[in-house]
């Protein structure tokens, strides 16, 4: 038997990674997703002008040190550029102005392997350095712009705004770099990823069938009755823990629903029976895991009515034995009561129930706090009393319970560093105190604590990337973020980041379409991308992004009428529509769909006139029906009722968004020496949202850079360094 030689010769690194050590995150980013990346098991083998294709792509050199400033590269970089198969470009106008990103594309050019480069577009503009006066927003480094003997456009991937999204990028890559079809490599990477969610739903669903026959026979069999019923129990004890935990991972809302409707069965069947503390425990917990997935499906309603067939069992046992276990079971089940009554605006009752939850917790209060798991669930209830007390509109008291809230987790997180969820809590904490930041104007500390979430959230998915639920921390971390960045006048980066949002939520929600949180941020993070695509001028983008969501907005609160935070979303996707509707002169569409976001807001406004996000939004509203009115008279009393209710809000002088809104009325309305002090008040926060740049463009007001708040942002991020 004779070996097979290949004419490929055998490489040492399966690429080389060049790049700016400013784009370092994007480097850091494309050297996991590709050592991490696992070749499609069909495709593993076949034989490529690149040489065999292998099931793992490693290792990449990626020189994650400062090069010396000297005239050559060195021998560690020569020699790991002519030992590896390909060459990858982080490209940006970072990397084309890089010494050394243009020397590493000349040497390995100059061993003979011209086509085995490719490149990661990450900002500026391919080839815009033959584009007057846009030679700045060149990403190529000069390397890469010079061919030799005919040109060859260098194999890219391109994650800018609205481009690649990063699955989409890594296989375009990964094409390039193994010589396979990028069609057919993407075919089977989907189906590789359907196979995986198809195999652990067919282990749910006959599991669940088995637990189906184990219930029966335990009740109709006399002989070893105890033996199986322990048997059943045991079953029922796995799928409402292990099992339900990792559907919720791969986000399966539909089959963890089937596993709990088969687990009360089985309770049901046993109706008759004098249930021990274990299976009250187990139907306790079938009880909460059924809510827990309405909830999250959006069904309020049946979510309320599970919890409270929950609420007195579980207090019950909580007579019978007080430990912290059972005591901690009840609570939580309080405060879930709670979570509904808050996403069904009946904010009043929401505090009431945690701060029931809350004052329960007494009951268990170890001496010094020491015990953590008690010290964890009350910060989330501190957590939850402030969400409540800031929608309405107290921001001193919310204040104090979010700092009680990150105290509280800040303590236990020293404590045991490994526990994930409470670093998650941890990142929510610092969200929520971003949030409140921006509500008093400050911009800055907003983005910092804003940006310590994502840290935080991004560095926990990465260590199990499978876990879903760590996902949508992360995207919408990252949706935060963008739209701050945005706001500080940042457009690009705010695009940026909001698409990378929706680019995980969006295969996320199509694994499960009954679970409508996900199905929300697609539509939500879509609402706010288009209005950011319709500000730069990509009206085309916008439009398809804020229809998509207006559909989804439509079918959820069709499922649930009552989901006031959906309504209020749906008229803010409205609000977007209309403003890119007037965008087309299309005036009639444009009242019609201002006219349907106020009829959604008003009984919104009414009940809550001092929750932040219903004023900006009903605010917003008036506006755009402003914008469109048929006569003079009706626009002004519109621009009046939002300036009535903007002087109304609690606290409301302080929010930019609100002050951005305030200035456009006033200017609208002519009275542009009673707006300076505002436009003053915003240009000291260093808002520079694009909509305000226009109306002030417009009114030709000078609105410059603040160069003391950018100094003030470089400050909290301290600084940036460059190769």
């Amino acid at each position: 038997m004779t070996a097979h030689t290949s004419a490929v010769p055998a490489f040492r690194y399966r690429a080389f990674l060049s790049y700016s050590h400013r784009d370092e995150t994007w480097a850091r980013w494309l050297h996991k997703a590709l050592e991490g990346y696992v070749v499609p098991r069909r495709l593993v083998g076949q034989r490529t002008p690149f040489g065999p294709v292998p099931r793992r792509l490693v290792p990449i050199f990626r020189d994650s040190d400062e090069l010396a400033t000297a005239g050559d590269l060195g021998g560690k970089v020569n020699e790991a550029l002519a030992e590896s198969a390909s060459l990858l470009v982080v490209c940006s106008p970072n990397a084309a102005s890089s010494h050394w990103v243009n020397e590493e594309v000349a040497a390995f050019k100059r061993l003979g392997r011209e086509d085995r480069i490719c490149c990661l577009i990450v900002s500026g503009e391919p080839n815009a350095s033959q584009m007057p006066a846009r030679e700045a927003e060149e990403c190529f480094a000069p390397a890469l712009r010079q061919r030799s003997g005919q040109t060859v456009e260098p194999i890219a991937a391109d994650v800018r705004p609205g481009k690649d999204t990063r699955a989409e990028a890594t296989c375009r890559l990964v094409a390039g770099m193994l010589g396979l079809d990028l069609d057919a490599l993407k075919r089977r990477d989907y189906q590789r990823r359907a196979r995986r969610a198809m195999i652990l739903s067919g282990v749910a669903v006959c599991i669940t069938a088995i637990t189906g026959a184990l219930a029966v026979a335990a009740l109709v069999a006399r002989n070893d009755a105890e033996r199986r019923q322990k048997e059943a129990e045991d079953l029922v004890a796995f799928m409402l823990g292990d099992l339900n935990d990792k559907l919720a991972q791969v986000s399966r809302l539909d089959i963890m629903e089937a596993v709990d409707d088969k687990a009360m069965a089985y309770f049901e069947a046993r109706s008759g029976e004098a249930m021990g503390p274990r299976a009250l425990e187990q139907r306790v917990a079938a009880l909460e895991n059924i809510g827990s997935v309405r909830l999250d499906q959006g069904k309020l309603a049946a979510a309320m009515t599970s919890y409270r067939a929950a609420l007195p069992l579980a207090e019950r046992l909580a007579a019978i034995t007080p430990s912290t276990e059972r005591v901690l079971a009840h609570a939580e089940l309080q405060s879930y009561i709670g979570l509904v009554y808050w996403r069904q605006g009946n904010l009043g009752a929401a505090q009431d129930s945690f701060v029931s939850a809350n004052t329960m917790l007494d009951r268990v209060r170890s001496p010094g706090g020491s015990d953590h798991a008690v010290t964890f669930q009350r910060a989330v209830f501190d957590n939850n009393i402030g969400n409540v007390m800031e929608a309405r509109g107290n921001l001193e008291g919310a204040d104090v319970q979010y700092r009680k809230s990150l105290d509280a987790v800040r303590h236990i997180v020293a404590a045991q560093p490994g526990n994930v969820e409470w670093n998650e809590w941890l990142g929510t904490a610092y969200n929520n105190l971003g949030r409140l930041a921006l509500l008093r104007g400050n911009l800055s500390d907003a983005l910092t604590k804003y940006t310590e979430d994502e840290r935080i959230q991004v560095r926990l998915a990465a260590a199990d990337p499978k876990d879903m639920s760590r996902q949508t921390r992360v995207l919408t971390a990252h949706a935060i973020v963008g739209r701050t960045q945005a706001l500080i006048g940042d457009l690009a980066s705010g695009m940026e980041r909001l698409q990378r949002a929706l680019d995980i939520a969006a295969p996320m929600a199509l694994v499960d379409a009954s679970n409508a949180d996900l199905q929300e941020l697609v539509a939500l993070y879509g609402t706010q991308l288009a209005r950011l695509r319709r500000l730069d001028g990509d009206l085309l983008a916008a439009t398809r992004l804020a229809t998509k969501a207006e559909l989804t907005f439509t079918r959820l609160i069709r499922m649930d009428p009552n989901n006031t935070a959906w309504k209020r979303e749906y008229a803010e996707t409205l609000i977007e529509r209309a403003e890119q509707s007037r965008a087309i002169d299309d005036v009639a569409a444009a009242r019609k769909q201002a006219q349907a976001a106020a009829h959604e807001l008003a009984p919104l406004f009414a009940q809550s006139p001092d929750d932040q996000a219903t004023l900006l939004a009903m605010a917003a509203g008036w506006m755009a029906q402003a914008n469109v009115a048929t006569d003079e008279a009706t626009a002004r009393g519109l621009r009046e009722k939002a300036l009535l209710a903007l002087a109304s809000g609690k606290r409301a002088g302080d929010d930019p968004r609100l002050l951005a809104l305030k200035t456009e009325a006033l200017l609208a309305l002519g009275r542009k020496r009673e707006a300076t002090p505002t436009i003053e008040r915003l240009w000291a926060t260093g808002y520079r949202d694009s909509a305000l740049l226009s109306v002030l463009s417009a009114q030709e007001i000078d609105y410059p850079p603040n160069e003391n708040f950018q100094r003030q942002l470089m400050a909290t991020d301290g600084g940036a360094g460059g190769r």
